[in-house]
């Protein structure tokens, strides 16, 4: 049976104040405390995956910018189970390999060979993260090297000609673009993977209640956003292995964010299934 048809009514948004974000990195952080190690090998795999992002486009330093962003979207599903250590600590649950595993090995839902609303969903997503930021990487690279006066091959032709072109609006126009690109994505994404997680719920009513969230909470998810940005900065900034911490972190109060984000108590669990 579809979880259409097992919800008895949709999520239902909330609202929450502007500074509620702060309380998201708080319960975060005791989160990520009570983990240990099993969060931080989190961030360390992370970081090693952005080690090599970095290091496949190093030769192509106009890429940069855009596998930073690809980063950004496909960050979130990578840490599914960052979210279930989260979620098992608010159930009282025992936090340990054994639900690292589950979480990756449990996408389907029990039913390996079925394909439908309720099977595979948070695999399905991940594609059209991975499918998002690998265009916007294209995009973002094919735009500078059309628009630049010059070749840009360093860090420092970069700057020069993209961040600090003196004739032009390359810079202006690839943050237009990519804002333009990335907000829609980003709506759709603030709670959906937890919820793809949590409840039974086809992807398309996951992204649509995300996107419910962002309406009716903007200036506070605005304010999370720019957070999520400037700690991931951050990360790259120390030479990488500050995401070893800001990694799991953000995941642990993502879960916290969506719990105050949206009531699902109309929502049947996987539990039920």
């Amino acid at each position: 049976m579809p979880p259409s048809r097992l919800m008895s009514k949709p999520p239902t948004p909330r609202t929450v104040s502007l500074t509620q974000p702060l309380t998201w990195l708080a319960r975060g952080g005791r989160d990520l405390w009570r983990c240990g190690w099993i969060s931080y090998l989190h961030g360390l795999l992370m970081t090693a995956f952005g080690a090599i992002m970095l290091l496949l486009a190093g030769e192509h330093v106009w890429l940069l910018a855009g596998a930073f962003s690809g980063f950004l979207l496909v960050a979130p599903i990578l840490v599914t189970s960052v979210y279930a250590m989260s979620r098992a600590l608010e159930r009282r649950e025992p936090v340990g390999w054994p639900l690292v595993l589950k979480t990756w090995l449990n996408w389907q839902h029990g039913d390996f060979i079925k394909w439908g609303d309720e099977h595979w969903n948070l695999l399905r997503f991940g594609v059209l993260l991975a499918t998002a930021g690998t265009t916007w990487v294209v995009l973002s690279a094919v735009l500078i090297q059309l628009m630049a006066t010059a070749p840009i091959s360093t860090p420092t032709d970069f700057l020069e000609q993209v961040v600090l072109a003196p004739r032009g609006f390359l810079l202006e126009t690839w943050l237009f673009i990519g804002g333009i690109l990335a907000a829609p994505i980003v709506a759709f994404t603030v709670i959906t993977i937890p919820l793809l997680l949590d409840r039974r719920i086809t992807v398309a009513q996951a992204m649509t209640a995300s996107w419910q969230v962002v309406a009716a909470n903007p200036v506070a998810l605005a304010f999370w956003g720019a957070i999520i940005l400037s700690l991931t900065l951050l990360g790259f900034g120390l030479a990488l292995l500050g995401l070893v911490v800001v990694v799991p972190w953000l995941g642990h109060a993502s879960w916290h964010a969506y719990r105050d984000l949206v009531d699902v108590s109309g929502l049947p669990g996987w539990e039920s299934h």
